[in-house]
């Protein structure tokens, strides 16, 4: 049936999804679709949306293929390759008008469950699948190698990549192989030999991938923690933060392993619960060590009572927040920024603690190994705010680089030969107005710069006190110590338009690649905006000058109850009418689209219109 509307003609830039079930192999044979392409020198942006069961819920993998390098979630799909008849209704509604429907053809289906506005594939991948194996478990797992093969006649993707790919997987492994190149091969010829191709859509080589890398966050950051010092991991599993331990645990093995008497100089630890993680880490930075626990949001909640003890106590510690959607179990395998206000102000009483905001892997990497030098520089608990799109798909960044020159930054310690001279240890004392004290290791000297660490109230010198006015010099130390921690932490980036406008906005995280999208999207209409995108807290000051160089300022940010701005809000003096929130917290990754609809919707409330329309 001819569609109603012209096929979509687009070459390098399209989206794919991929509609499967959960437990049938598909996600790798999925990566593998994505990263053919990538191997073509055309950019590619794969999301995997998984549920949290094990085996039979309904899974997406969506792949944004973009030449001109666009890493956020577009929104819309061009093609459909729908192979879940549980979601078939569903996934048929998201597709554009003038997309593609790839699906099983094996069992006829009615007019009514198609679309007269799409072209529509079908394939008897199921048919093909049960002449050629006879187990069950393989027909299922080749079906998918064969569909990659079918696209790729369809996409015009070269089968040699796709064929070095799986033998770079199945590497010595040649009973695996020559199946898998095989099941690709059967797919493309079948299209070859009925089908009309290529399609509207498809892949054209490039070169626009460059030196550029494709790495998880989690394992960009665990390998951070390596370059950073880091000796001790205490953890206890929970998702999406589980694969940065491992990958931490594999990096290890790699680079702590003594290479002559084959010792590991580095402990990882799986902990009995979340409490006990964040305990080892306290105690191992007592002694000395770097140290770090890898969490999620009921995590945090575990461990406040010891982040507490951490902050008052003054150890350093880092905590890797990758967020989830919450509250309670929530949504387990769904991204969200939703940890913001329960980690800048973790446990009981008045805390406050540093964020950082990594936007990427390659900043996922930085900030690991920075968090470790602020953790020593400001001896207390640094959050590494990732989330589950960062922290567990794959992007294309930035190589990871490292200064072989850099050394890492332990903060005031007291050496022996300053005890030995007489210099007066208090261990909280301030003494040159930054609010950090000097601290002493274990060890240091054998009967000078001693004290007793306590989660109680105490003097300068570390002693008990209930005394009010100590109790305040304290906490006020305290605060000059976070005043500090902003000539640290990383400033904001901040880009001003080619005019001058009213508008500003303020973004941070994984909101980061949909934000450059949408920017770009708005110049091209005419509509000229300021953005700041914010990388840690405390904040710098060039952020109150944002907010006030502005009219409006939109916040996006992807959670229920704009926690940035309230943020913004309580620690800054501003005008909360000027902060407009733009909220996405569905646990799908954020698009360009639907930043730039609530933009467009809000501004029109101030009369600015485009100067000209821009295809989405």
């Amino acid at each position: 049936m001819k569609p109603t509307v012209p096929p979509i003609q687009r070459v390098n830039d399209f989206v794919v999804k991929f509609a499967n079930v959960n437990g049938s192999g598909s996600a790798s044979a999925n990566l593998l679709f994505a990263k053919s392409i990538l191997r073509m020198g055309v950019p590619v942006a794969p999301r995997n949306i998984f549920p949290s069961n094990i085996q039979g819920l309904p899974t997406w993998f969506e792949v944004r293929i973009s030449e001109a390098g666009w890493r956020g979630r577009r929104g819309g799909v061009d093609l459909m390759v729908a192979m879940n008849p549980q979601t078939w209704d569903q996934d048929l509604k998201e597709i554009e008008p003038g997309g593609y429907l790839f699906y099983d053809s094996t069992k006829p289906l009615p007019p009514s469950k198609f679309r007269d506005d799409i072209t529509v594939i079908g394939i008897p991948l199921t048919e093909i699948c049960n002449r050629e194996y006879t187990d069950s478990r393989q027909r299922q797992l080749f079906k998918n190698i064969v569909y990659v093969g079918a696209l790729s006649a369809l996409l015009e993707i070269d089968p040699e990549e796709i064929a070095e790919l799986i033998g770079e997987q199945y590497k010595g492994k040649e009973a695996l192989l020559k199946p898998n190149v095989q099941a690709m091969h059967m797919g493309r010829s079948y299209t070859e030999n009925n089908l009309d191709y290529p399609l509207g859509i498809r892949i054209k080589r490039a070169n626009a991938v460059g030196e550029r890398i494709f790495i998880e966050g989690n394992s960009a950051a665990a390998l951070g923690c390596v370059y950073g010092g880091a000796t001790v991991a205490a953890w206890y599993p929970i998702t999406p933060s589980s694969s940065l331990a491992e990958a931490f645990t594999r990096h290890c093995r790699k680079f702590r392993t003594d290479a002559v008497t084959g010792k590991s100089r580095y402990a990882i630890i799986q902990a009995e619960d979340e409490l006990a993680s964040i305990g080892i880490v306290i105690g191992a930075s007592w002694n000395g060590a770097r140290a770090f626990t890898c969490t999620s949001g009921p995590g945090i909640s575990l461990m406040q009572e010891f982040i507490g003890l951490a902050y008052f106590a003054e150890i350093p510690a880092v905590l890797f927040d990758v967020q989830r959607g919450g509250p309670s179990t929530g949504m387990p395998t769904r991204t969200q920024q939703a940890d913001v206000l329960s980690c800048a102000y973790a446990s009981h009483g008045d805390t406050k603690h540093v964020l950082l905001f990594p936007e990427d892997p390659k900043e996922a990497f930085d900030f690991a190994a920075l968090s470790f030098d602020l953790a020593d520089r400001l001896q207390t608990p640094i959050f590494v705010m990732l989330d589950l799109d960062i922290g567990m798909q794959d992007w294309l960044c930035e190589q990871l680089s490292w200064d072989d020159k850099r050394s890492h930054d332990r903060g005031k310690l007291m050496t022996y030969e300053m005890l030995e001279a007489g210099k007066d240890f208090g261990r909280y004392l301030d003494v040159d107005g930054d609010g950090i004290p000097f601290r002493t290791r274990p060890g240091t000297h054998p009967n000078r710069g001693s004290y007793f660490t306590r989660g109680t109230t105490k003097d300068r010198y570390a002693r008990y006190t209930e005394d009010g006015a100590t109790y305040v010099d304290n906490m006020e130390r305290l605060l000059r110590k976070f005043e500090t921690a902003k000539q640290y932490a990383p400033a904001p980036i901040v880009r001003n338009a080619s005019q001058a406008t009213r508008f500003g906005a303020i973004y941070y995280g994984s909101t980061g690649p949909a934000m450059d999208e949408t920017l770009a999207s708005l110049t091209a209409q005419g509509v000229h905006m300021d953005t700041l995108r914010v990388r840690a807290f405390p904040f710098h000051d060039t952020v109150s000058d944002f907010i006030a160089a502005h009219e409006q300022v939109f916040v996006i940010e992807q959670n229920r109850d704009a926690q940035l701005r309230s943020l913004l809000v309580n620690e800054l003096v501003v005008d909360p009418a000027k902060l407009m929130p733009v909220l996405h917290y569905d646990g799908t990754p954020i698009t360009a689209r639907f930043i730039l609809g609530e933009i467009g919707d809000k501004l029109a409330m101030f009369n600015v219109t485009p100067l000209r329309k821009v295809a989405p």
